[in-house]
């Protein structure tokens, strides 16, 4: 606290100088030469010992300054008189327009059982295309399929072609398991994705999202996995991908979108009767 406080507080005048610390230059020097000092390590000796010398005299006079007894300096006090005046006679708000308040937080979605419904369609969709390929290819529809369970069970590509193409129940298990979780998932991305996408949600949920997924799982790929990136045939793989990106959309947006009760409190949306709520929140909750 400054030295005028104890004695102009209590008497309530209004102080015409205050007492700080006196400003001093000595911690600069003292920091200059520690630095010197480091610097030395690395270059010559007698940067360390210029340093040394200036780190010496910067705490010497650093400590004459604080003891015995602290220099204090007197600085006038000049009142200044702050005028904060605005030309707006209310607060003005950010105006934003309906559309760009639903590309981040979208005023409808889909239901979940829409995501389901269509990754359980986009996923028969990809199989056919699929088993298609496979047959074309290799004269079987269970190539694709081994090659899907190869995905975990790593010792089926070293089978032959031939081999691959042969019926195995336990590859057969093993890809219909990670079939239907992955397009399960994909499928639920979608329901909460399309309704983001206002403008055009089948061409970019069904057409370019499957080709950046596609070319994301092709880079990747053959770099943990280059025996199964061989074995693909990448324009094919890439044509299943539309074929569920396509259906599984076209099933989602079929579905009613439900309202998102964003701004509707918790005790609001568990039917609990919470005293001290505001009514207008409450109206608004109502209405949306």
């Amino acid at each position: 606290m400054s030295a005028y406080s104890e004695t102009n507080l209590s008497s309530g005048e209004r102080p015409r100088e205050i007492v700080l610390p006196a400003r001093t230059a000595w911690p600069l020097v003292l920091a200059f030469g520690l630095t010197l000092v480091f610097t030395g390590l690395v270059t010559i000796a007698a940067v360390s010992l210029l340093g040394g010398l200036l780190s010496l005299f910067g705490a010497v006079g650093w400590f004459r300054e604080v003891l015995p007894h602290e220099r204090h300096e007197s600085v006038p006090v000049r009142e200044e008189v702050i005028v904060i005046a605005t030309e707006r006679r209310e607060v003005a708000r950010i105006q934003i327009a309906p559309e760009l308040q639903r590309l981040r937080f979208p005023i409808e979605v889909y239901p979940v059982a829409s995501g389901i419904r269509g990754g359980l369609a986009g996923s028969v969709a990809m199989a056919a295309v699929a088993m298609i390929y496979g047959w074309i290819s290799q004269g079987s529809i269970w190539y694709p399929v081994n090659l899907l369970g190869a995905v975990v069970y790593a010792d089926a590509l070293q089978l032959t072609a031939a081999r691959l193409a042969q019926f195995s129940m336990l590859l057969l298990l093993v890809a219909l398991t990670l079939h239907l979780t992955t397009s399960l998932l994909v499928g639920l991305l979608y329901g909460t994705m399309l309704p983001m996408l206002p403008r055009h949600p089948i061409l970019l949920g069904g057409v370019i999202a499957p080709l950046f997924w596609s070319g994301l799982v092709y880079s990747v790929l053959g770099l943990v996995h280059p025996l199964l990136n061989a074995r693909i045939n990448w324009w094919w793989f890439t044509a299943s991908q539309i074929a569920f990106g396509l259906v599984a959309g076209l099933v989602v947006i079929r579905h009613t979108p439900v309202r998102v009760r964003q701004f509707v409190p918790l005790a609001m949306r568990a039917g609990i009767e919470a005293t001290g709520m505001p009514e207008e929140k409450r109206d608004k909750g109502e209405n949306r």
